[in-house]
């Protein structure tokens, strides 16, 4: 069973990866036309950092705790540690939002979320804290299946132009699971082109993703924009010193987001030898 959610919540990924996820949802709403988001592996959408999986890992001490004393003053970490302090004051001091929650959090009454949990407890969960909220749609499913049959978004009489596809997948499979999420992504945007689509990957040693990072060029998508964050240097194999997100047809601007937050992240969270990466696979024409 993956708790991988639960156990890693607020570390130095979940930072980058929610902090990146704000800055994507804000450019979306930015225009006046209703927004789709689709969640494949969405966990339980709201964690409590007291917890004893939490507690077990610490992890959370060194992303969103040290985030929070440091508070680089850039817009994009801002936005993400206002979004922080909101899911707190309604839920408590040691509450920290998923990805579900930060989507609800960012985006309009007019806007849709599915979210899929293939587990059940989880599913459970994530369905519970959403009771109340009928944009979002809980899905007990595997995440790259539901691509082909929730896209195109529709509901109702409205078809979705715009939104997001986030695949934040486990990676219990090493290596091959990039395939599979290649895979989706192939499958997401020939069923949606104009979708952002937003693919998080852990990062061990940044050699190894080489081939990867070559096929996610080739996707038919009009942009493949990079972002990357190691904490410390990519030197060993057993640990993740980093993660990463692959963003297909990236909003307008968003490297022009993300690139001092970046920069904030490294100086917040980062050990000796720390390092970014922003890059465009492919630049948008």
């Amino acid at each position: 069973m993956n708790y991988r959610h639960a156990f890693h919540a607020g570390n130095h990924a979940d930072v980058l990866k929610h902090v990146a996820l704000l800055a994507v949802c804000d450019a979306l709403v930015a225009k006046p036309s209703p927004c789709f988001a689709l969640d494949t592996h969405a966990g339980r959408g709201l964690y409590r950092l007291g917890s004893a999986s939490a507690q077990r890992t610490g992890e959370a001490d060194d992303g969103i705790g040290r985030l929070l004393v440091e508070r680089p003053r850039t817009p994009a970490i801002t936005r993400y540690l206002a979004a922080v302090e909101a899911c707190r004051a309604i839920h408590g001091h040691d509450a920290y939002p998923g990805s579900p929650w930060l989507l609800a959090y960012a985006l309009r009454d007019s806007d849709r979320i599915a979210c899929c949990e293939l587990q059940p407890v989880e599913a459970a969960a994530l369905r519970a804290n959403f009771a109340g909220d009928g944009r979002v749609v809980v899905h007990e499913r595997d995440g790259y299946a539901a691509i082909r049959a929730l896209l195109p978004p529709k509901h109702g009489a409205i078809r979705y132009g715009r939104g997001l596809v986030l695949v934040d997948p486990p990676y219990e499979a090493q290596l091959d699971e990039f395939d599979a999420a290649l895979a989706a992504l192939k499958e997401a945007l020939a069923r949606w082109p104009q979708a952002t689509c937003a693919l998080w990957y852990p990062i061990k040693q940044r050699r190894v993703l080489q081939p990867f990072l070559r096929k996610a060029a080739r996707l038919p998508a009009k942009s493949a924009l990079v972002a990357e964050l190691l904490v410390r240097p990519d030197d060993s194999p057993l640990r993740m010193n980093g993660s990463g997100l692959l963003l297909l047809n990236a909003p307008w601007q968003l490297d022009s987001t993300l690139q001092p937050a970046l920069r904030g992240l490294q100086g917040a969270l980062g050990e000796t030898g720390a390092s970014t990466r922003l890059e465009w696979l492919r630049s948008p024409a």
